[in-house]
């Protein structure tokens, strides 16, 4: 028996006073009606209607169980309300994954950005280098970077740009140690790579003009997993590192680094943004995911240009 629908035409009837004019405005039939209330009592073990040839009459128990299933409707009324209104209208907690670098630098400016659009979405942004199952663990949307293509999955995945890494050295080092002029050379120098689930921590892939070079890393005695962390060491003249275009860039401008072998950058790095379904798919992730695609490869590609204006 369908409970919650035999209340609404129980609930329908005890407001028409007739079971022809409740079932004509519910688009049944009076006998389907009649069923409908003949369960309903048969299931509660109670006479809710006394009927007579002219009209109908609630008992006692109809009386309050009236009032019981109005209360219930209501609320399952809004229920239905609010779940359909979140496919149309961004409301209620966003919460977000992305990588530490990436998600510091390019993520949280798009996330104040999208908020000042919909304040009505309260956003959580964990900031992690772990790459998170989305639904175990209860995020809307995760951005990850990748240096292949994502490997299938039923996750539903939008590009939202590429970005690369450049090598940076402190004007110190470079002075005292001297500028490597090939990537060969790099073998000569203690260099630095940030620990990262998408590159390798022992080599360096390099695209330059004599295509993809690789070159081996020693082991140089420090590690980390922020590239924030490895600009401050590279900027205490510690060697040569690699660093996100993003970080790079405000470093290089204010001379505290230089880029080293400018025409070189390591393999570039794609950006996705991952949520689980497209169907049903509510407005705050949908609207969140297009923004993104908007708002990100803008930002990539200032970096971009300001790492050519200073090559």
């Amino acid at each position: 028996m369908d409970t919650l629908t035999n209340m609404r035409i129980f609930a329908r009837v005890a407001e028409e006073g007739s079971f022809t004019i409740a079932a004509r405005r519910m688009d049944l039939t009076t006998p389907a009606v009649s069923r409908a209330i003949t369960a309903l009592e048969t299931y509660l073990r109670a006479r809710l209607i006394n009927r007579s040839t002219r009209r109908l009459v609630l008992t006692e128990a109809g009386i309050r169980y009236l009032q019981r299933c109005e209360q219930i409707l209501a609320f399952v009324d809004q229920a239905e309300a609010e779940a359909a209104d979140a496919q149309v209208s961004p409301t209620g907690q966003l919460r977000i994954h992305a990588t530490a670098s990436f998600g510091r630098t390019y993520v949280t400016p798009a996330i104040v950005r999208y908020k000042q659009r919909y304040p009505a979405v309260s956003v959580d942004l964990t900031l992690s280098q772990h790459v998170p199952d989305i639904i175990d663990e209860g995020y809307d949307v995760s951005v990850q970077l990748t240096t292949t293509d994502l490997p299938d999955s039923s996750l539903v995945a939008h590009r939202l740009g590429t970005l690369h890494s450049v090598l940076c050295a402190a004007p110190a080092y470079l002075s005292e140690h001297g500028a490597p002029q090939s990537a060969q050379a790099l073998s000569r120098h203690a260099c630095f790579q940030f620990v990262s689930a998408v590159y390798a921590n022992d080599r360096w892939l390099l695209e330059g003009p004599h295509g993809v070079e690789s070159v081996n890393l020693s082991e140089a005695g420090f590690r980390t997993n922020s590239a924030d962390a490895l600009a401050v060491a590279l900027k205490e003249g510690i060697g040569i590192g690699a660093l996100p275009m993003s970080t790079a860039v405000s470093a290089v401008r204010d001379g505290s680094l230089a880029r080293v072998l400018p025409a070189y950058r390591l393999q570039p790095l794609t950006a996705y943004a991952l949520y689980t379904s497209r169907r049903y798919l509510d407005a705050k992730t949908k609207t969140f995911v297009e923004f993104l695609q908007q708002f990100i490869p803008t930002m990539l590609e200032a970096h971009e240009a300001g790492l050519r204006d200073m090559a």
